[in-house]
Formats: C-alpha cells, structure tokens, sequence
C-alpha cells in the first residue's frame, strides 16, 4: 500500500450500509406479521436472549426454541428461518457499489465490523458475496463482543495491526459511530451512497 494513502484499513458495518438490517424490530415486525406470530410476545423474548445470541452464545436452535418454538405452530423451522432470511436484501442507496470500488483499487485493507447472530451473518456474506470484497469478518459472533462496547473496537484495532488512526470505520449507526471515535478510530456515520463518496473523497480515499 502506498505510504501516502491515509488510512491502511476501512472497516465497514453490514445491516444499514451495505445491506437492509437482518434481524432488526423492522424485520421482525414483518416475519410476526407474516406467519401470524403475536409480535409483542416475539419482541420481548427476543430481546431477552439477543445479546446472547449474536455475541455467539447459542445455536440458532437454541434461540429458536426460546424465541419461537416454545409453543406448537402452524409452520416449521426451515419456514420461519427462510422468511427470517428472505429479510436480507441490498440497501436502497447502499455502499455496495462504493465497497467494490475500493476492492478494485487494491489500496486498502477492507474488512466487516458488524453485529450478527452466526448463521445469519455466513448467509450475508455468502449470498452477497461479501467475502469478495472483504479480507476479514470482525463480526459480533466471531468476536463475542458487540458495538457499541469498547472492547469490540480495542479488539479489532488489535487483530488488524492499528494504529487506530489509521483505520477508517462506516457505520449507519450514532452509537458506534461514537464509540468507533472514541477508541481512536476515524468514524463516519453512513447516510447514503453520495454522501458517503464525497466524505471519502474529502479524506483523499476516492
């Protein structure tokens, strides 16, 4: 990598950025409104076990079975997790296009930082070939962690090499966006695909 180039390593959140959210109230809504679940019900437990869940502490079965399947229903397994993952799609205005432009340069250590429940996070980046694009998956199943917690940025400034300075984090979120800045990182709150290029080309990135 040129010595010029201003940051060494751009780190990108998946669910608002690159992606629709995977698993978020939206999705959810929409997933009890489909197989006529009693939302309300769905929401409280899922929030019970969610931390759990996507810093890698239990199987998708387990949340399943907490979540979903602790009373008979009208639908299996297999149909709720396809309609939970049929929630998955590329974000309207996403940074898709800017994320293979970078790829393409070949100037910069690309990776995900995201949160993400296991099997929903390999469906992600298999389906849409995220694995194309990035060089490594710090992601809140691999890691255990999940943002906005400081141990989750210290961790991944720590396994890509830092220094902090140099590494450039988008996310769609205020929380970690703040909590990317405070561990060091520069941060940038995504809002949209041209927002997003000319804060790059501002940063001498595009």
């Amino acid at each position: 990598m040129p010595h010029s180039a201003p940051f060494g390593v751009i780190l990108f959140d998946v669910g608002g950025v690159l992606l629709t959210n995977s698993w978020d109230r939206r999705e959810r809504a929409a997933v009890a409104a489909a197989l006529h679940l009693e939302a309300r019900d769905l929401e409280a437990r899922h929030l019970e076990i969610d931390g759990l869940w996507e810093r890698g502490g239990m199987t998708i079965e387990a949340y399943l079975n907490f979540v979903i399947f602790h009373q008979p229903r009208a639908f299996t397994r297999d149909q709720f997790v396809s309609c939970l993952l049929d929630q998955s799609k590329l974000l309207p205005g996403g940074a898709m296009d800017v994320l293979k432009e970078l790829a393409a340069s070949g100037k910069y250590f690309l990776g995900a930082l995201n949160n993400e429940a296991r099997e929903i996070n390999e469906y992600r980046f298999k389906s849409f070939g995220l694995r194309n694009y990035f060089r490594i998956a710090l992601s809140s199943c691999y890691l255990g962690l999940r943002k906005p917690e400081p141990a989750m940025y210290r961790r991944a400034i720590d396994i890509v090499g830092g220094p902090a300075e140099r590494i450039l984090f988008i996310d769609d979120r205020e929380e970690n966006v703040a909590g990317a800045a405070t561990a060091g990182l520069t941060a940038l709150r995504f809002t949209g695909s041209d927002a997003l290029r000319r804060a790059l080309a501002d940063r001498g990135v595009l």
